[in-house]
């Protein structure tokens, strides 16, 4: 590598390549040394700024990162984010809440006067003004994951999405109009992430085509997650079974709309360059729509593009979707757009043209076994299962290290489409959708202490 040869900072010096074409196309076996003295600057750095990176470092006896394999035991488990007493959100105890992501954020969470705060989306809004910008999984099980970042994550961000996109076939011609479906909950890193992608590909002048649905804030989706678990443990008051179905039903009926709306918009805007970012499920839906007024692929504009990610959310769509929503908005295999990222991180893997995510090169990919307690040594040739985990040399905010909850296939050989990096073949699956669920080994005790401390 010639990048930033002159940046002291190896994590500097790899960042750096975010800005030039090896960034998802690189010899690993010359990307290696640079990303381990990378991560072990990181870590050196922040064993004493974050404190349940310390818990790990002395429970693994890690003093310095040299090879792969010290990494695993500093990595967190993805449930780290979540790791908080469901009653303190529940019970909105604020000042334990934010003692809580103190654990896991590299900058202090100062303590604030939380005895006015208004409900979750208020303390968010407070921690904001102090340069913590949290955003919330809208999680499935009663606890939404909690992962704060820094002006200079969420800048990092949207580049660094905009790069993976133009790498995977995205053209920033500034020569099409937006369409966005609506009903997704807003968070600083989505709209940070969104927004150099939008400049870039957004005619002048097109306003967007976005429905005229209320807003999600990450406070009413977790109220609702808080709601439904109560109604599954048999404990819901009577009023609280009412607010939920009555929330539940305008809810419904929003996304109902939104979809109804974008269909009507599409359809009146088919001639057009149209560009769709959202997810799987979402965007079945749509096609659908368009579909049951009998439009399909040769009414729409056949430079159409579309960037997908976010995988299906366990939602129920047939097994040939991908093909219904290709031909319903006329979408070519170079322009259709996906990437594979995950909350936890600050970076995408954008997918080639023969179907495999690439990662970035300071994304390091480590695969782990079904426990997440051994590294699975890469092979020289051909490809092998296991755990995803990665070390996202991005993060500023907090630690860079987590182990996911995807079971993955990996190669690190060349690909046929030409790029060398690490790559991830496109049939992910989750953990905790299989017969006996998702269990990382490290989650009890990264839970125990992160508790223990807050």
């Amino acid at each position: 590598m010639n990048t930033a040869v002159d940046v002291t900072s190896k994590v500097d010096a790899l960042l750096e390549v975010a800005r030039t074409e090896a960034a998802f196309d690189y010899d690993i076996a010359e990307m290696l040394p640079l990303q381990l003295e990378a991560m072990n600057e990181r870590f050196q750095d922040r064993i004493d700024k974050i404190k349940l990176l310390r818990n790990r470092a002395e429970a693994g006896g890690v003093s310095q990162v040299r090879q792969a394999s010290d990494i695993v035991p500093l990595l967190f488990a993805h449930t780290a984010y979540k790791s908080y007493p469901e009653s303190w959100l529940t019970e909105q105890k604020w000042d334990r809440m934010g003692r809580w992501l103190d654990t896991v954020t590299t900058g202090r969470v100062e303590p604030i006067d939380t005895s006015d705060v208004n409900g979750l989306d208020d303390w968010l809004g407070r921690l904001e003004s102090q340069g913590h910008y949290v955003s919330c999984s809208s999680g499935t099980t009663g606890k939404c994951a909690m992962m704060t970042a820094n002006a200079r994550d969420l800048e990092f961000s949207g580049q660094s999405l905009l790069q993976a996109l133009i790498w995977a076939g995205l053209k920033p011609n500034q020569d099409r109009r937006i369409v966005g479906i609506g009903q997704t909950a807003s968070s600083p890193r989505a709209r940070a992430s969104g927004r150099p992608m939008m400049e870039a590909i957004a005619a002048k002048g097109l306003a967007p085509l976005t429905p005229n649905t209320p807003t999600i804030t990450v406070g009413a989706v977790t109220e609702m997650i808080v709601l439904r678990k109560k109604l599954a443990d048999g404990i819901a008051t009577p009023s609280e079974i009412a607010r939920y179905e009555a929330e539940s039903a305008a809810r419904q009926k929003a996304m109902d709309s939104a979809i109804e709306q974008t269909v009507e918009a599409v359809i009146a805007h088919r001639h057009e360059k149209l560009h769709i970012s959202t997810m799987f499920a979402a965007l079945y839906r749509l096609a659908e729509g368009v579909r049951a007024r009998g439009f399909a692929a040769k009414d729409f504009h056949p430079e159409n593009t579309v960037y997908m990610t976010g995988g299906l959310k366990r939602a129920q769509v047939p097994a040939n979707y991908r093909e219904v929503i290709s031909q319903t908005f006329n979408l070519s295999p170079q322009n259709t757009i996906m990437g594979y990222g995950m909350q936890e991180l600050n970076s995408n893997a954008p997918r080639c043209r023969c179907g495999r995510y690439h990662m970035p090169a300071w994304t390091m990919l480590l695969l782990l076994d079904e426990a997440g307690e051994k590294l699975i040594e890469p092979p020289k040739t051909g490809e092998v299962e296991g755990r995803a985990a990665f070390f996202d040399l991005s993060l500023d905010g907090r630690w860079g290290g987590v182990i996911s909850g995807d079971k993955v296939r990996v190669t690190w050989e060349r690909c046929a489409c030409g790029a060398r990096s690490p790559s991830i073949a496109d049939d992910i699956q989750r953990y905790a959708d299989g017969a006996s669920g998702d269990k990382i080994a490290c989650a009890g005790a990264i839970d125990a202490y992160v508790r223990g401390v807050s």
